[in-house]
């Protein structure tokens, strides 16, 4: 899991760790050369969508589920009513946001936290984490999230047991490649990809639940 504290740029400080890099190779690495090989890579592969919206909300769909994770489908006016039902079902009431949320977003009945730096012990006090997305990718099952507004730093969406994740069906992409290119111009930032909840089988083959994030996902499709 990386690790973030609050009042530390991450980014800054990977831009510079690559900068140091950068320059102790410089004099050894062959800046052209090392151009002309990446244009030289064959990308034959697909790049765009072959499928109709609708398919690829049902392909999205039916790999979150077979992820484990819980997905539900609404409109915009009826996000708040829908976090409300889904947190009822959850039995959560404590609920950490990212500054940034759309307050319309937000059902009355619940004690919503904004995150403000919070540290990892607070973080584990919540019973779980609302948030927006970056965009989606239907043919892996995965959810990308970033550190902008509604979507807020890595360690909410890592450390609380119970993730709500709100995803729009026009940011949600087919193929990995459409996905980078969206990410292209915020390609700096703190990024998270998840597909379903976190697990692992690395011991024993044995599939252990919410070792690097949360234990519980449910998605909502908005559109």
């Amino acid at each position: 899991m990386a690790t973030e504290q609050a009042g530390i740029d991450t980014s800054a400080a990977r831009a510079e760790v690559l900068r140091r890099i950068r320059a102790a190779n410089r004099g050894i690495v062959n800046a052209s050369s090392v151009a002309e090989q990446w244009s030289g890579i064959e990308r034959g592969y697909r790049r765009s969508a072959d499928l109709s919206q609708e398919q690829i909300l049902d392909l999205l769909e039916d790999r979150l589920h077979d992820y484990d994770a819980h997905v539900v489908r609404t409109l915009e006016a009826g996000i708040a009513a829908t976090v409300a039902k889904m947190l009822t079902e959850r039995g959560k009431r404590k609920i950490v946001i990212p500054q940034g949320m759309q307050p319309e977003w937000l059902p009355e009945g619940f004690e919503f936290v904004v995150d403000e730096g919070a540290s990892h012990q607070e973080l584990n006090g919540v019973e779980g984490v609302l948030s927006a997305s970056t965009c989606a990718i239907a043919i892996t099952g995965t959810v990308i999230l970033q550190n902008v507004p509604g979507q807020g730093r890595r360690a909410i969406s890592l450390i609380p047991d119970y993730h709500l994740c709100l995803v729009r069906v026009e940011d949600v992409v087919e193929t990995v490649p459409e996905a980078m290119d969206r990410l292209r111009a915020t390609s700096t930032l703190p990024t998270t990809f998840f597909a379903g909840p976190s697990a692992t089988a690395d011991i024993e083959m044995t599939r252990i639940k919410g070792v690097h994030g949360p234990r519980f996902l449910d998605i909502v499709l908005v559109g």
